[in-house]
Order: structure tokens, then C-alpha cells, then sequence
């Protein structure tokens, strides 16, 4: 009996000193957020299919929980006028501050407006609101379209026929059209042979469906541009099942344990990737949501910076899993972005 009141105890003085721990870390930051569960934020959701969209909702999660704050999800799966109808719920709701992920610039851009008008602290990651006031979050789009392609251009030369994903309207995919487009202006060679690409869900398997149809017209094409990784998996499908595996290059952007695994497959045509952490980029949207809500400003363009990443990488460092590439590249574990002395980060 003594032995179970001692442990019994000992577990209790734990628990006590870690509840005091945190009320010390909610007691050192500043208001409002120094009061556990008296702010709310809400994430509105444009796309969240695919893990790159699960992982930025992990980061997110951790980060608001770090920091104690009452987080609401809305979800809006691809429908414009619910994206902007659910900014309105928030802002009814009464949430502090909103962040809104993805989205269209025309439906987006009066909802945004509204939520500032009602005192809201909002920013946009991946989606131009085109409001002064609203902070933009993003991986450097231009960066990561434009290291994907000095990668196809190191592997394959300036004279390839190519294939490009792409869906005009979406801010983080026309800021990586500006690399595709300067560099097939610098590089004549370079022959754009299709250009497709559909946001319909499930976003890989549409896209696979129509990259069979482009090869098949387009037999000749060695490299494909899928500047976002459920593009280049839908690729990689109409790849594979073609039989072109050892005649296409495919170049990507983003990053998961499911995308590692499938650019190590034996043979497998996806050559390259330029990404972050979803996670990371998901935490920074947070602090820098953080920022505002206590008086500060994290500035108009918080820009988390992108890295290379190539198939023979991952094959000579043996790397499996988004574990293990943190662990060989320190940048994916935490971004010095969007931070302040006060702020608490979320367990490693």
C-alpha cells in the first residue's frame, strides 16, 4: 500500500509541476493570448486533400495548442462561394483571427475584407486576398518552381519536349508558373507539348486520367513539370502504366512520406521535388497569426524557404519517411519564421 501512495503521489507532484510549467508559459506571454482558452481562431480551407494539406492541419493543430487557443476547422473541399459563406460563419462565430489556406482571389477577396471590417485579424496562406492589411504566408512559390526546373535542366538539358501540370487562378500555382514561363522564354529548346490539369477530386487519379491521354498524343515528351505533388502522383500513374518510366523525368513540388516513397520506388520516373514542411508552413501561419492578435506584425510577406530535393538524395541517404529527411535536413524541423521571444513551439 505504501509503495502504491508513493507512486501515487509522485505521479500527482508530476502532473502539478508540469500544469505549473505551462500556466508559467501562458502566464509569460501576452494578452490576450496569457488567458488559456479565451482566444478563438478558425482555418478556412480551400483544398485539403492529399497529405501535404493533412500535414499543414497537423501544424496548425500543434501550434494553436501550444499556444492554448480555441482552434475551429472549416472545410470547404473545392467549393468557392462555401469557402467564402464559411469566413462569414467565423466571423458570426466570433473568432479573434482567421487564417484562410487556398482559395480564389475573387471569392475570397470581399470575405477577407469582411472579417478585417469586424475587427479580425486574418492571414492568407497560398491565396491573394489583395488587402494591405492581411499578412501573406507562403513557401516561395516562384522558388519552388524555379529550383524544380534548374533541376530538370541539370538532368536533361535546355532541349525537351515537356508536359506541364498546371490550374490557372490558384495564387501558390501561378506564382510557380512565372519559373515555368521564364524559363521556357530563356531556354527556346525547351517545347511545351500539353499543358493540363484539373483541382477535381481525387485530385491524383483525375490528373492521371488526363496525363494518359497527353501521352499517348504526345509519345516524345521526357520531362513533365507537376508543380505540386498530387499532380506529379497522378503523373507517375499514367507514367507507369505507359511503360515510359525510363524515358520521363518528373519534377515536383511539395513533400510527404508517401511522396519519398514513391520517388524511391525501383525506376521510379520522379526525379526531383523542391518543398518545406507542410507542418512547419502550417505553424508559421499560426504564429504569425499570433503575432497580430497580440499587437505586433510579422510583416505583408512571411516567406518560408523551400528546399531541393532530389531521388538520389533520398536513395543515398536511405531516407523513408518525412522523419527522416527532418533528421538529414534541419530546415524541415522549424523555419525561424514568424517568431518572438514570448512564443511557445510545439513538442519535437
Amino acid at each position: 500500500m505504501n509503495k502504491i501512495k508513493r507512486k501515487l503521489f509522485t505521479t500527482l507532484g508530476s502532473i502539478a509541476m508540469l500544469l505549473g510549467s505551462f500556466n508559467l508559459a501562458i502566464a509569460g506571454m501576452p494578452a490576450p493570448l496569457d488567458n488559456p482558452g479565451n482566444v478563438k481562431i478558425a482555418l478556412v480551407r480551400y483544398l485539403s486533400t492529399g497529405d501535404f494539406f493533412q500535414a499543414y492541419l497537423g501544424g496548425v493543430e500543434s501550434q494553436a495548442a501550444a499556444l492554448g487557443v480555441d482552434l475551429r476547422i472549416f472545410d470547404s473541399r473545392q467549393d468557392a462561394a462555401l469557402q467564402a459563406d464559411m469566413v462569414d460563419q467565423a466571423i458570426a462565430l466570433g473568432v479573434d483571427g482567421i487564417i484562410i489556406q487556398h482559395g480564389l482571389t475573387e471569392s475570397m477577396k470581399d470575405a477577407a475584407q469582411r472579417a478585417v471590417d469586424a475587427g479580425i485579424k486574418v492571414v492568407a496562406f497560398d491565396v491573394n486576398v489583395e488587402n494591405s492589411a492581411i499578412p501573406q504566408v507562403e513557401q516561395s512559390d516562384y522558388m519552388l518552381g524555379k529550383l524544380a526546373l534548374e533541376q530538370a535542366i541539370k538532368d536533361n538539358g535546355t532541349s525537351f519536349k515537356a508536359g506541364y501540370v498546371y490550374v490557372p487562378g490558384i495564387a501558390p500555382l501561378d506564382r510557380r508558373d512565372v519559373a515555368w514561363q521564364e524559363v521556357k522564354t530563356a531556354n527556346p529548346g525547351i517545347v511545351e507539348a500539353a499543358v493540363f490539369g484539373t483541382l477535381d477530386n481525387p485530385i491524383a487519379n483525375t490528373n492521371a486520367n488526363q496525363a494518359r491521354s497527353v501521352l499517348q498524343a504526345n509519345p516524345d515528351i521526357t520531362v513533365m513539370f507537376a508543380p505540386y505533388d498530387e499532380f506529379a502522383k497522378g503523373v507517375k500513374i499514367a507514367v507507369d502504366e505507359a511503360g515510359m518510366t525510363d524515358q520521363i523525368d518528373i519534377y515536383s513540388a511539395d513533400v510527404s512520406t508517401a511522396d519519398i516513397s514513391a520517388m524511391r520506388e525501383p525506376n521510379s520516373a520522379w526525379a526531383a521535388t523542391v518543398a518545406t514542411n507542410p507542418a512547419v508552413v502550417g505553424e508559421v501561419c499560426v504564429r504569425s497569426l499570433a503575432i497580430m492578435l497580440t499587437g505586433g506584425n510579422p510583416g505583408s510577406s512571411v516567406i518560408v524557404p523551400p528546399t531541393l530535393i532530389t531521388q538520389a538524395f533520398l536513395n543515398s541517404e536511405d531516407i523513408k519517411n518525412m522523419g527522416d529527411l527532418g533528421s538529414k535536413m534541419p530546415q524541415f524541423q522549424h523555419a525561424d519564421v514568424a517568431m518572438a521571444d514570448w512564443m511557445p513551439l510545439p513538442s519535437r
